[in-house]
């Protein structure tokens, strides 16, 4: 008996504990790979990737033979003096034609089909990388939000207490109605600004809930992503020019210019094109005179190939040469622009986080300084050398001294993200994140050389 009580004694202590226990903190890393699986614009740039792999398997039908079959059948009635005469006639065929040579438009056309992939694949890995920073954005947005309302809450609470002490003073006689004023007006200004700081909280929440794919739950803090940062910002340059994946599809594009002005030259070019046909041909008469008509079936086959030697074209060809040269000079400036815009990000980056990383410091000593000096005034107003004015003053300056680290805390650990990103170093890889890696390789492989099917890879 003894040993039973002992035992649900020590079931309910169990139950106790389990139901005491918080629940389970959502990580940085968690919420980056949730992003990286359930994002629907990073889906949605997954599946334009697939939709450039077509472009390759379109390119190389210029390399394949077209069939072609053909039927007809015609039915006709005449009528005359010695009656009514009708035929029947059917024509079946079939039709291949080969292209032997059309001035390498398609040789071209396949490779800059190839770097039109290639570049997708770069961008897509830079929408991977944005998506990833706007899910860390999302996440210290939330600590942050939450943070501000909750030192707005306790302020509140210290308010509330300051009108409290103001009113038992001046019910003794040790205040005045100024002070009881004044300590109801900043209590007042306090519950609003709760108000804004919780609107503000939901506000990101739900900024997290459309990046990550689900409501934030109980999340913890995050830290700089400091070993992962190049040593100085020469060498952050240096990687953000080889390796972003933004600078590495514009330098695709140009490639599938160079190739599109070859095509484009190419149609000045002869072309030649063999074909083979088969043709079967029937037809019936009855009636009137019907004897007096060829009827019977014939077959036939026929083989050629044909040479095409462009002249003139109105001047269509040739505009289309001169506009392929201008996009490929657009696409190389292109580069140059982007190159500019990666450096300036780099750059961003990189004073940020130098400036968040002493904020976080300046702003430790000043809470520090802040919650002394709101102890001191506290003091001098008990024995009559400070005001209760004082005494609300230093503690809004304490709730901003802590408003104020907060948001360096997340500025910090955002700018060692941006660092990353900017240099396009903001990987799955990198980032140790425990997700199914997508690869694009795979849907290119599948239908690169596909002759025929309706389906795609993935059945539909």
């Amino acid at each position: 008996m003894r040993s039973a009580k002992k035992s649900l004694l020590a079931a309910l202590f169990v139950s106790v504990a389990a139901l005491s226990l918080p629940a389970s903190a959502e990580t940085i890393q968690g919420a980056l790979a949730k992003a990286y699986k359930n994002n629907s614009s990073l889906n949605s740039a997954r599946a334009g990737v697939r939709v450039t792999d077509e472009g390759v398997a379109i390119a190389k039908s210029g390399y394949r033979p077209t069939v072609a079959g053909s039927a007809s059948i015609d039915y006709s009635a005449s009528r005359g003096n010695g009656g009514t005469t009708r035929l029947t006639q059917g024509n079946f065929g079939v039709q291949i034609n080969q292209t032997l040579f059309d001035g390498f438009q398609t040789k071209n056309n396949v490779a800059a089909a190839e770097a039109r992939v290639s570049a997708s694949v770069e961008s897509l890995r830079n929408t991977e990388e944005n998506t990833l920073f706007s899910a860390a954005q999302a996440y210290m947005n939330v600590i942050h939000d939450r943070q501000v309302a909750k030192l707005t809450e306790q302020n509140l609470k210290a308010l509330t207490e300051q009108v409290r002490a103001a009113r038992s003073r001046f019910e003794v006689g040790e205040g005045t109605r100024t002070d009881v004023a004044q300590a109801d007006a900043a209590r007042s200004n306090a519950v609003a600004q709760l108000s804004a700081a919780r609107a503000q909280a939901l506000a990101s929440e739900a900024a997290y809930r459309q990046i990550v794919g689900e409501q934030p739950g109980t999340l913890k803090p995050a830290s700089p992503l400091t070993k992962l940062i190049p040593n100085n910002l020469e060498s952050a340059f240096a990687i953000a020019a080889n390796e972003h994946p933004a600078i590495l599809a514009n330098q695709h594009l140009v490639d599938a210019a160079a190739f599109s002005v070859k095509s484009a030259e190419g149609t000045l070019l002869p072309s030649v094109t063999a074909s083979a046909g088969v043709s079967y041909n029937d037809q019936y008469a009855n009636g009137y005179g019907a004897s007096q008509l060829n009827t019977g079936a014939q077959t036939s086959a026929s083989i050629g190939a044909t040479l095409t030697v462009p002249i003139y074209q109105g001047g269509r060809a040739s505009a289309q040469v001169r506009q392929s040269k201008e996009q490929l000079g657009q696409a190389r400036i292109e580069v140059d622009v982007m190159q500019d815009q990666v450096r300036n990000a780099v750059a961003a980056a990189w004073t940020s986080y130098t400036a968040a990383r002493e904020g976080v410091d300046a702003n430790r000593a000043l809470v520090a300084a802040a919650r002394l000096a709101l102890n001191g005034v506290i003091e001098e107003r008990n024995v009559g050398q400070r005001t209760t004015l004082d005494v609300l003053n230093a503690q809004n300056d304490v709730v901003n001294a802590q408003i104020n680290l907060a948001g360096s805390e997340r500025d910090v650990v955002l700018a060692s993200y941006a660092i990353l990103q900017a240099t396009g170093r903001l990987s799955t890889e990198r980032l140790a994140l425990n997700v199914v890696k997508y690869k694009p390789q795979e849907h290119y492989k599948a239908v690169k050389d596909k002759w025929y099917g309706l389906r795609t890879p993935d059945g539909r």
